[in-house]
């Protein structure tokens, strides 16, 4: 299964979705997780906690996750969460190792 990871330092999930300048995708299995590419992307939240949900820049973070079936975040707003569901994504809330991923 390909899934996308937020992280600030390649080695734990410890950034909130909106603030990632890149995504870590990684093939995941019974024998761990694979390191398959590092997608930047310009991040979804400008900043304003009162901002409009972009759809142009949520688009173009959906089509850098295309083929990921769960994208795991320390945090993530709930019109991003919804919109992620209905693009067949499902949002993981979790903080700590990539290495200990609960896939």
């Amino acid at each position: 299964m390909k899934i996308a990871v937020v992280s600030t330092d390649g080695q734990n999930v410890n950034n909130h979705f909106g603030k990632a300048e890149s995504f870590l995708i990684y093939e995941a299995g019974p024998e761990g997780t694979t390191k398959l590419d590092e997608i930047p992307v310009s991040p979804f939240s400008t900043g304003d906690k009162s901002h409009k949900f972009d759809a142009s820049r949520f688009d173009a973070i959906s089509m850098a996750l295309a083929g990921c079936t769960k994208v795991y975040c320390t945090k993530i707003g709930d019109k991003p969460r919804l919109e992620l569901e209905k693009a067949g994504i499902t949002p993981v809330i979790y903080e700590g190792a990539i290495a200990d991923l609960p896939v």
